[in-house]
């Protein structure tokens, strides 16, 4: 995979957002960090060492993907 620099905004926006060390739904980090392909920005931060966990929950009957950053990637 070739990853963004971590200077990139779009990764930046991100971080962001997982930075706060609380779980957010695909649809939070799309609405928050204005970005569309968050499983592609996720494995962009995970190569440049960052802790990000998924899980799936359902929620009111349907199913919710969570992300946690546990580790922020290496600067």
């Amino acid at each position: 995979m070739h990853a963004a620099p971590l200077t990139s905004p779009r990764l930046q926006r991100v971080l962001a957002v997982l930075g706060d060390g609380r779980a957010h739904t695909t649809r939070d980090i799309v609405r928050r960090g204005r970005v569309m392909a968050v499983n592609a920005c996720v494995a962009e931060l995970r190569e440049h060492g960052a802790k990000i966990s998924c899980t799936a929950r359902i929620i009111t009957g349907r199913r919710r993907f969570f992300y946690l950053m546990t580790k922020g990637p290496r600067t």
